[in-house]
């Protein structure tokens, strides 16, 4: 009994850092996939340095984004950091 009073104020601990760090980030990462998988073309989309683009063509593992009239890059599909719903714009712009 008295082994387990003192390993209680670490196990407390790992209990703490777990659910304040390591779940939300966990959770964090499920969402990310999810929005990952979900990239479809037509998607307006934000790549994790700042660009804008609309997807033209996807893969498994790349994507295809029209950032003009007579632009087009490839990026691996990780970059993609958000996808811009029309609503928002509309909303920004009223």
């Amino acid at each position: 009994m008295e082994g387990l009073v003192q390993f209680l104020p670490l196990i407390l601990i790992f209990a703490i850092f777990y659910f304040l760090l390591l779940r939300p980030q966990q959770k964090r990462q499920k969402e990310r996939n999810a929005m990952l998988a979900s990239l479809k073309k037509g998607d307006k989309v934000i790549t994790i340095g700042g660009l804008h683009g609309t997807i033209m063509d996807l893969t498994d593992d790349r994507i295809n984004l029209k950032v003009n009239e007579n632009t087009r890059l490839t990026f691996e599909r990780s970059a993609v950091n958000a996808v811009v719903n029309e609503d928002e714009n509309q909303n920004e712009n009223s």
